[in-house]
């Protein structure tokens, strides 16, 4: 807090937290610890005037100034010389209320949370421009990878035509460890909630719905589309099994939680599941609890970007800039000239996921006789789907009930084509499970 005594005779920006998590405390930790670092930036302190919390008993891993600390969030609607706001409460309610006030009390704000924005962008950034005010929001979407700033500013001169992201760290965790220790992932999220790396719930990081949220703030942001979260098709790998990560290893991938966004001609094909990444690519390398968004635009060709997406730091990291930004009034400018989540009709529809292509991996249980093949490539030959290989061998070269698993890697095919093929594949007798199906990404 050393700046704290030095900042009096320089220009000063007072600014708040209103949440006092895990990421609150990094950003306070930040702005008293390293002010010098941060002023170096702004040209001016940004001077933390008041914290809200819910319970001002709770223990703080952070030493904050006598004076600073409120449980009344009226501490900080009432104090017209804070000017700046970190709000860092998750989830949508009390977050969503609290946002306005903080709008309508005269507050540019800065936030972390996703699924707010997901769920409310058009409500929130309407009332925002209403009043005035600006809402920052680069610690949204993948942590301290500054992915907001380089697609709606730093590319603002391209045409994006794809975005194909890793944007769950938890999940990405989890089917890495999955990968190397060769556990079930079952054990391997219990693991991760040891670690601090997953929720006691970590329901909505497994079943891809927060990998969703987030591409679905990057798709507006890109493409100028207007498509909630929840008509993105998605699939977590909640149900992913750890044979079929042996199987991709076999075939020269590895399997990654993939979201994508990519323009083609029926519109913007949207979705997030599970997918097999040619290994020694850089998205095939993304290990642990990291995050990676690959964006090819048609000026810049293609750039990668890198790094934890969750975190204490990386996250406060992200939320500081954004609050320096916004106290210089870099951040007033551009939500002004992008006018995100305004009535302007969208650039682009989603196309319609029936009509979107990939290379498919498919894993079936069959009968171990003659003829099996035949009737599956009849099948997926009925449906305009090439075969690309097959592998007729169990990991362990075993057999249970004259039951053998069947690998099929096809060509590229419409997704539409590919579902009912499975479909149809499923009601052959010789067939004994449901298909396990996933995109191939080259």
């Amino acid at each position: 807090m050393e700046h704290q005594a030095r900042a009096e005779a320089m220009e000063k920006t007072n600014v708040a937290i209103v949440g006092m998590g895990t990421v609150g405390a990094g950003v306070a930790r930040l702005l008293l610890d390293h002010g010098d670092r941060t002023a170096r930036h702004a040209g001016r302190t940004l001077w933390l005037e008041k914290v809200v919390v819910q319970d001002l008993a709770k223990p703080r891993n952070v030493d904050l100034p006598k004076g600073v600390l409120t449980n009344d969030l009226n501490d900080v609607l009432n104090d017209p010389s804070i000017e700046v706001v970190a709000q860092l409460i998750g989830g949508l309610e009390p977050a969503r209320s609290i946002m306005m006030k903080l709008l309508e009390s005269g507050k540019d704000v800065v936030t972390a949370n996703k699924a707010l924005l997901a769920e409310f962008g058009p409500e929130l950034f309407d009332r925002a421009r209403e009043l005035g005010r600006s809402i920052a929001f680069e610690a949204s979407v993948a942590g301290g990878i500054p992915i907001i700033t380089n697609i709606s500013q730093c590319l603002s001169a391209n045409q994006v035509q794809s975005l194909q992201a890793i944007l769950n760290g938890t999940s990405n965790y989890i089917v890495s460890e999955m990968e190397e220790s060769e556990a079930a992932f079952e054990s391997v999220v219990l693991e991760a909630q040891r670690l601090g790396l997953a929720e006691a719930d970590p329901t909505l990081d497994v079943n891809g719905s927060d990998a969703a949220q987030k591409l679905a703030i990057l798709a507006h942001l890109a493409f100028g589309a207007r498509v909630h979260w929840s008509e993105i098709p998605l699939q977590g790998i909640d149900q992913l099994q750890l044979v079929d990560l042996k199987y991709a290893n076999q075939l020269g991938y590895r399997v990654k939680l993939i979201a994508v966004a990519k323009l083609i001609a029926g519109g913007l094909e949207l979705h997030v599941s599970p997918t097999l990444v040619k290994m020694f690519t850089p998205m095939s390398e993304v290990r642990g609890a990291n995050n990676a968004i690959s964006v090819v635009g048609d000026a810049v060709g293609r750039v990668f970007f890198h790094g934890l997406g969750a975190g204490q730091m990386p996250t406060a990291s992200a939320v500081v800039a954004d609050m320096m930004d916004t106290a210089v009034g870099r951040t007033g400018l551009t939500f002004k000239t992008l006018e995100l989540w305004s009535d302007q009709e969208a650039r682009v529809q989603m196309a319609d996921p029936a009509t979107t292509r990939s290379r498919y991996y498919v894993r079936l249980q069959v009968l171990d006789q003659p003829g099996v093949l035949s009737q599956i490539t009849g099948v997926l030959g009925e449906n305009n789907i090439s075969i690309a290989s097959v592998i007729q061998h169990s990991p362990d070269g075993q057999s249970e009930n004259n039951v053998v698993p069947l690998i099929v890697m096809t060509h590229e095919a419409h997704e539409g084509e590919a579902d009912a093929a499975m479909k149809k594949i499923e009601q052959l007798e010789t067939v004994k499970s449901s298909c396990i199906r996933m995109r191939v990404l080259d």
